[in-house]
């Protein structure tokens, strides 16, 4: 498969991203339909695979992935939590758009609603086959499950894994203790298609996770292989309780976590090695990324930052940046690392340009990236990027890497003993009392508030931030917002 460059001769210095999207997608092969794999880790931290920085267990596959294809440096979770980063990603928009924000319980009411398109959904319109195998989060009940917004199989958990009747030791709390809180937990419920096939009751249960929805990954491939698929791959790993199967326990040097992210890396060779195997790799994109930060309060059983501020359920770099790779031979170039800005939701708007689908005529906040795959140095399809976390609370705002905080209150680990093998140790709660500026260039780990040295900055970005507030609100100033959209509740 080769690239059409004769439909974009003459182009000279013009950037692909200022070009008409017919024109961008004459810059790839002729009738493009590949296939399509999308491998979402939970809780991977920015700096827990080889190419990162990983270096006490090994990703071979992985690191493959980044070899054969791009790497993105400054790519971002839609919100720095499971369901809402989920909804993002699957949609291209803005979770507090549409409604979906934090983690939605297993006695949630609400969920994904039915006018809102998947990316699933909008490949269907062109021919796709349809599969998602892993953690759904997107609401439990029937009518929020993956068949019901444009998936044609599913095999997995409803939601995180974390959320049983089981205590940190993996004894049933029944069995130690009748007023804990997991008591309301339900059994962890195995679903195939729209039904329960069996029940995860104990952490022999969750060591099974990641081999299964492997085999059943291959299984997909090798039925769809001679028709173009999306196949969506949400492992439930690395989230606490970690689970392994035999083959890889013991195998790392960093404990039970190695052992996990040694057995997801085989489990990404196994998906690589079946395109290989029926000759399909050169006609299949697959995007490899994470969720959201790890959540560091489970010390030993969670992620590294790679040096980023705080985690998981944070609006700061470690919380929200994210690693992600991509890989499409002979389309996207071999080796790269892109630098630009990008994120969850323009994964929807990418997938789009490539295969010709229409957008959704409701707004989307994606943008596609396509440009940046291509290679052009010179695209910046992305300068902006809004963080919002809870219910819908703008903390901070970034433009051309710039990037401005706002007076709140969350979560933090700085400063408290993590946890240890499976048990969380305490998080605080941290005061931003004024807004404050990094420069996330020179100073990724916003260690230095620069806001005193940069009024104009400042400036410009509060006036980012308001335009923000217009569009979607925001709770800190008590801004509704004058265009979100409304769940699908259970009637």
């Amino acid at each position: 498969m080769m690239i059409n460059l004769k439909s974009i001769a003459g182009i000279g210095a013009l950037s692909l991203a200022t070009l008409p999207l017919s024109a961008r997608r004459a810059a790839l092969p002729e009738d493009a339909s590949p296939n399509i794999i999308l491998i979402l880790m939970d809780d991977m931290g920015y700096g827990d695979i080889g190419v990162t920085g990983a270096s006490q267990y090994d990703t071979p596959n992985i690191d493959r992935l980044a070899k054969d294809g791009m790497q993105f440096t400054w790519f971002y979770s839609p919100q720095a939590v499971s369901s809402a980063s989920r909804a993002g990603l699957l949609t291209g928009c803005y979770p507090n758009r549409i409604g979906i924000t934090g983690a939605l319980m297993p006695w949630a009411v609400h969920g994904i609603n039915h006018e809102e398109t998947t990316i699933a959904g909008m490949l269907k319109t062109k021919g796709y086959h349809t599969g998602a195998i892993g953690k759904w989060h997107l609401g439990h009940h029937r009518k929020f499950l993956p068949l019901q917004h444009g998936f044609d199989y599913y095999y997995g958990i409803p939601y995180s894994n974390d959320m049983w009747p089981v205590d940190f030791d993996g004894v049933p709390i029944h069995l130690k203790d009748t007023t804990s809180r997991l008591m309301k937990y339900p059994p962890l419920p195995l679903i195939e298609g729209n039904e329960k096939i069996a029940e995860i009751g104990d952490l022999a249960g969750q060591d099974k996770l990641t081999t299964s929805y492997t085999e059943k990954a291959v299984s997909f491939i090798e039925e769809n292989r001679n028709k173009p698929f999306f196949l969506y791959i949400p492992h439930s790993m690395v989230h606490i309780p970690l689970g392994v199967s035999e083959k890889f326990r013991g195998k790392s040097r960093q404990g039970l976590y190695g052992d996990v992210m040694m057995e997801v890396d085989w489990s990404v060779g196994e998906i690589l090695n079946t395109l290989e195997k029926y000759g399909i790799e050169k006609n299949t994109l697959v995007i490899f990324m994470s969720d959201n930060g790890p959540w560091l309060n489970f010390g030993n059983h969670s992620g590294n930052t790679g040096g980023l501020r705080e985690g998981k359920g944070c609006s700061w770099e470690g919380g929200q940046r994210i690693p992600c790779i991509m890989k499409w031979p002979e389309v996207i170039p071999a080796g790269t690392v892109c630098n630009k800005i990008a994120c969850g939701m323009d994964i929807f708007p990418t997938l789009a340009e490539i295969t010709g689908a229409a957008l959704p005529a409701r707004t989307i906040d994606g943008i596609s990236i396509l440009p940046l795959l291509l290679g052009d140095k010179e695209a910046v399809p992305r300068n902006e990027f809004y963080y919002y976390y809870g219910e819908n609370s703008l903390e901070a705002v970034q433009k051309d890497y710039w990037k401005l905080v706002f007076p709140h209150s969350g979560r933090t680990y700085q400063g408290y003993e993590p946890g240890k093998d499976g048990w969380p140790g305490q998080t605080g709660t941290e005061i931003i009392e004024k807004t404050e500026l990094y420069d996330l260039r020179r100073d990724p780990g916003e260690r230095y508030d620069v806001a005193g040295s940069f009024p104009e900055k400042v400036r410009e970005l509060e006036a980012l931030a308001e335009k923000a507030r217009q569009d979607l609100g925001d709770d800190l100033r008590d801004i509704p917002g004058a265009n979100r959209r409304k769940p699908g509740f259970v009637e």
